[in-house]
C-alpha cells in the first residue's frame, strides 16, 4: 500500500500549551484509520495538521508526495485532502442542498457542466440525490453530515478527514453516516481517517491509533488495540462493550482464545462457552 500521509518527528503548541509531541506516522493510500484519545489529547489538531490549517512547529508532514510547510503546495494539498467537521451546520453555506454541494467546486473554478455532473454523482453517493432541491435546515442530523460529506466528495479528494462527525447524531444518524464513510473507503478508494469516541465506529476500522497527551499511545488492528483492555482502562480509554463483557469473564477465571470487537462475535462466543458448560 502506498504511503498517502506521512508524518516524521511532528510537534505543535498553542502558545505554552505543547498537544502534539514527537509524532510519527504513515497512512496508506485507500486505507481506514480510526484515531482516538481523549479531549485534547491533539486528535483535532492532526487533522488540522494534515489539512494544512495548522503547520508543524518542528517536523514535517507530506501529503501524496508534498511537504505542508512548502507554500506554493498548501493549495494543493487541501485538494487531496478534505476536513468534515462535527457540527454539520459550521459546513453549510446555501439554502439549497445542491448548491452548497456545489460550493467548493465553484471556489476551485471547475466548469459548471463539471460542477453538475460532480454534484449530481457527490449526492448519490451518500443517498441524498432526492433531497438536492431542499433546504438544509430542515434535514436531520445525519443528512446534514451527508450533504456535508457531499461537498467534500464534490471537490474530489483522495482522502476525506473526519472530526468526530457522529458526535451530534442520533443512532440512525450515526448508522447512516457510518455507511457512507465505509462505501467511500471500500467503493471509491478513498483514504478514511475518523476521529470519533465511539468504539463500534473504530472496530470498523483498517488501523487504530490510540492517541494520549500529544504522543500516539498504541496502534495497529482493531483486534490488537481493543485486546490491550488494561493499558486503554489505564489511561481512562474505553473498549467495545463486547470486549469489555469478555474481558470481564477471563478476571473470574473463563477464557476463550478470542476477544470480540462487535455484538454479533460476543453472541457467537458465548454460544460456544454455552454450549461447552453443557
Amino acid at each position: 500500500m502506498k504511503d498517502f500521509i506521512k508524518a516524521d518527528d511532528v510537534s505543535f503548541s498553542y502558545g505554552e500549551n505543547k498537544v502534539l509531541e514527537n509524532i510519527s506516522l504513515t497512512v496508506g493510500q485507500g486505507e481506514f484509520i480510526a484515531l482516538l484519545g481523549h479531549n485534547g489529547c491533539g486528535k483535532s489538531t492532526l487533522a488540522k495538521l494534515f489539512n494544512v490549517l495548522l503547520v508543524p512547529e518542528s517536523g514535517e508532514i507530506s501529503v501524496d508526495g508534498l511537504v505542508a510547510k512548502n507554500e506554493d503546495d498548501v493549495y494543493e494539498i487541501r485538494s487531496k485532502v478534505g476536513l468534515v467537521l462535527q457540527n454539520p451546520d459550521n459546513q453549510l453555506v446555501a439554502t439549497i442542498v445542491e448548491e452548497d454541494v456545489a460550493f467548493g467546486c465553484e471556489n476551485l473554478g471547475i466548469p459548471p457542466k463539471e460542477i453538475r455532473r460532480r454534484v449530481d454523482e457527490a449526492l448519490k453517493s451518500v443517498d441524498m440525490y432526492e433531497y438536492r432541491t431542499h433546504a438544509p435546515h430542515k434535514l436531520s442530523g445525519g443528512q446534514k453530515q451527508r450533504v456535508a460529506i457531499a461537498g467534500i466528495i464534490a471537490m474530489q479528494p483522495k482522502c476525506i478527514v473526519l472530526d468526530e462527525p457522529t458526535a451530534m447524531l442520533d443512532p440512525q444518524g450515526r448508522k447512516e453516516v457510518m455507511d457512507t464513510i465505509k462505501y467511500l473507503n471500500k467503493e471509491k478508494n478513498i483514504t478514511i481517517i475518523l476521529i470519533t469516541h465511539y468504539m463500534d465506529e473504530a472496530v470498523q476500522a483498517d488501523r487504530v491509533l490510540v492517541m494520549d497527551k500529544g504522543k500516539i499511545l498504541t496502534q495497529g488492528t482493531p483486534q490488537k488495540v481493543f485486546s490491550q483492555v488494561e493499558l486503554l482502562k489505564e489511561k481512562s480509554l474505553d473498549v467495545p462493550q463486547a470486549t469489555e463483557l469478555i474481558h470481564r469473564l477471563h478476571q473470574h477465571g473463563i477464557n476463550t482464545e478470542e476477544l470480540p470487537l462487535t455484538p454479533e462475535e460476543c453472541v457467537i462466543l458465548l454460544e460456544k462457552l454455552l454450549n461447552t458448560k453443557s
